[in-house]
């Protein structure tokens, strides 16, 4: 009975927009206020006993070194950095837009932040050069999907947490797919901007002190995922500490090198980091309670038993899986199908003999692409505000990035190898 009324509360709630962290924990209340033979102190207990972990530090100080990068010109020199790298590329603003995508790596936390960035950084530049607008906003949208597997993208960190992963694997495991999805991305992009006459390569050559400033200026920039994987490979720091080395390095990049960071930047960048991070570890304590009441009434282990009974190979599993987290992308925020979603399906997974790790890059990828998926994909509806564009527009100039990405899954998912050689062979 309680179960009943904590799920379908969780569903309306989800269907009425209600915030991720405010349904679970609604849901969660109302099983320990109807009949759970639980007090209801230990819901508190549970929603503080979710946070202690070493390994959540890693979200706020990952989140706070991306901060940092927008307020020390790091962004902006990773775009200088992407623009003189497509310049000579049909529709080099629209290459750019998926190359910092890509340079970034998610350390804003979700795709939705870095969607908005790129959204507004980007699209009205776009639109000067004579690109449609929803061809530009169907561009920002898909490219923001690369920062989901690129390291340390938050979602890896979030994913390892709640499945109890190697997060460092993790991240050597999105390397591959990423820069996958993003020459997939661009080589799309060089197609379409060709057929449509978007943008030709300008013709002028760049002075090698132009090549000298913006690259050196951006491979310091780029340095930064460099440090974090390889401090985590040699074993000098751990991936929570690899957060707060970002933190160090975006800060001293800003105020010693690029010097664009003074006192009240670095105030109001901590601000910043505060409230983002407090959004995604309040998720994450109120997710704990809810897991912890499926626990108890042994769901996952149904799931998992049902599904085990049903479904007779590993290969039908995944396409099942697939198909399961594509179709609740289209009504659900990315965070909360990890959330709540991987505890339950990682199990079974685990029962056909799949890696956890190659097994947590395909529900990341299912996740992310459902953010562009209509009729409610969240980043679709992020973009679309901020840029004006209007949803059936954009859901037309999304349509061959979204094709795109499915198939990018599918070889993902059936060869294990692009997702594991990289941890298999460091490991």
């Amino acid at each position: 009975m309680a179960v009943g009324i904590a799920l379908a509360a969780l569903l309306l709630l989800f269907v009425l927009g209600t915030p991720v962290a405010f349904a679970l924990f609604l849901s969660t209340f109302l099983y320990f206020l109807f009949g759970a033979d639980q007090p209801t102190m230990l819901l508190i207990q549970r929603l503080a006993g979710g946070l202690e972990s070493i390994s959540l530090l890693a979200i706020p100080f990952f989140i706070m070194a991306g901060v940092f990068m927008n307020h020390s010109g790091i962004t902006d020199r990773l775009l200088k950095l992407a623009e003189l790298m497509t310049r000579r590329l049909h529709g080099g603003l629209a290459q750019a837009n998926v190359l910092l995508s890509t340079f970034m790596g998610g350390l804003s936390g979700s795709n939705i932040a870095d969607a908005a960035m790129n959204a507004k950084l980007l699209v009205p530049s776009m639109t000067a050069s004579g690109y449609p607008k929803p061809f530009s906003t169907a561009v920002t949208a898909a490219s923001s999907l690369v920062t989901s597997t690129i390291p340390p993208g938050i979602a890896l960190i979030v994913y390892g947490y709640v499945n109890n992963v190697s997060i460092g694997r993790l991240f050597l495991a999105g390397v591959v797919p990423g820069i996958l999805m993003a020459v997939c991305m661009m080589l799309l992009v060089s197609r379409q901007c060709r057929r449509l006459g978007y943008q030709p390569p300008r013709k002028e050559r760049v002075s090698r002190r132009e090549w000298v400033s913006v690259t050196r200026a951006g491979i310091i920039a780029l340095l930064l995922p460099v440090v974090v994987i390889g401090g985590i490979r040699v074993g000098v720091f751990t991936p929570t500490e690899a957060g707060a080395m970002a933190v160090l390095y975006a800060l001293i990049v800003g105020m010693f090198v690029y010097k664009e960071m003074n006192v009240g930047n670095v105030a109001v960048a901590t601000r910043e980091s505060l409230f983002a991070s407090v959004n995604v570890l309040f998720i994450i304590a109120v997710a704990s309670g809810f897991a912890r009441f499926l626990t108890w009434e042994h769901i996952p282990q149904d799931i998992a038993m049902l599904l085990s009974s049903q479904v007779g190979s590993a290969v039908a599993f995944l396409l099942l899986a697939n198909v399961i987290l594509l179709a609740l992308g289209m009504f659900l925020e990315g965070n909360a199908i990890l959330i709540v979603l991987s505890p339950l399906l990682a199990p079974v997974a685990a029962q056909f003999g799949i890696d956890p790790v190659h097994f947590g890059i395909i529900f990341i990828l299912n996740a992310s692409i459902g953010t562009i998926t209509p009729p409610l994909g969240t980043v679709m509806f992020t973009t679309c505000s901020i840029t004006g564009v209007k949803v059936p527009d954009f859901i037309r100039a999304i349509m061959p990035y979204w094709l795109l990405l499915v198939g990018l899954l599918l070889v993902v998912t059936f060869v294990p190898a692009v997702s594991m050689t990289l941890p298999d062979l460091i490991f």
